[in-house]
């Protein structure tokens, strides 16, 4: 890695903002090396003579990273670029081994047959594995949009069900994935739903770096859905999880045939019942309560 700047911090900030008015610069025009030269290594907090990213350099690269993957395309942007990387290694390049035995690199901590398959040549170089963290992430949430196309989610339920279904993707295999139908997220390992969360987090982080630099106002972030068991978020404080109540989540679904229509699937209805109750159509219309009765449980 290139631990070397040659601007200091405000020049820095200068390349990452444009113009008054004109928003941000475009770094995905920097060729690799011009951008990795702007990067400006600094000490990590946890010491042994380990670095991070200061919060320019962390911007400029996921930015960077999101508009060659093109990101928007797929309802996703840098904040969730940054986020993975939080979730990964907290911006501090390291090696890591899975639960496999096999050794991840860097900051997006990429197993050696991951990189050869995301074209990734060098997981320890912080430009390359960002950018090839994107391009996963973009592969992601196509992924992601397939399982819950057909949950009738309103947009803001979507957009943070296509985030989990992106942290899924990263965190576990091609079989344990594929297990995920946008209902079972609680049913997931801890340690998944933990990424999940921590990803959010990041992603949050990379708001508000945003904000303080002066960055384009951006559309809000979608709020997380409670996934994490009461003892995987003992570290948060009891008041602050208690007093924000958690998202409606989809529990289930409702499909029946009758008669009617012409075509294939005519009189066929599927509906999605949601925790607090509401009942919604595939095609995101709610349901009149009442409409839809079925017996309580204890009713004979």
């Amino acid at each position: 890695m290139n631990k070397k700047c040659l601007f200091p911090p405000p020049a820095l900030a200068a390349l990452l903002l444009a113009a008054a008015g004109n928003g941000f610069a475009e770094p995905a025009a920097l060729p690799q090396q011009s951008l990795d030269a702007r990067l400006r290594w600094v000490p990590a907090d946890l010491g042994g003579g380990q670095v991070t990213l200061d919060g320019h350099s962390r911007l400029l690269l996921a930015r960077s990273a999101a508009e060659r993957a093109r990101l928007h395309e797929v309802g996703l942007d840098f904040r969730d670029v940054y986020g993975v990387i939080s979730a990964e290694t907290s911006w501090v390049p390291r090696k890591g081994m899975g639960r496999n035995g096999v050794a991840s690199h860097g900051l997006g901590q990429f197993e050696p047959a991951t990189a050869r398959a995301i074209g990734l040549r060098d997981p320890d170089n912080a430009v390359e594995a960002v950018h090839a963290a994107a391009r996963l992430l973009r592969e992601a949430a196509t992924w992601s949009a397939q399982r819950i196309a057909r949950l009738g989610l309103s947009p803001e339920q979507r957009a943070a069900k296509l985030r989990e279904g992106v942290s899924i993707y990263y965190n576990l295999s091609t079989r344990a994935r594929n297990g995920w139908s946008g209902l079972n997220t609680h049913r997931l390992p801890v340690e998944t739903l933990r990424h999940i969360h921590n990803v959010r987090a990041g992603a949050r982080q990379a708001d508000r770096l945003n904000a303080r630099l002066g960055g384009p106002r951006l559309q809000p972030l979608p709020a997380e859905i409670a996934v994490l068991p009461a003892a995987a978020t003992a570290v948060r404080p009891a008041r602050a999880v208690a007093s924000r109540p958690s998202a409606p989540q989809p529990v289930g679904t409702i499909e029946w045939s009758g008669q009617g229509g012409h075509g294939p699937g005519a009189g066929r209805r599927s509906y999605v019942v949601w925790s607090d109750g509401t009942v919604q159509s595939h095609a995101g219309a709610k349901v009149p309560a009442g409409a839809i009765r079925w017996p309580r449980r204890g009713d004979s």
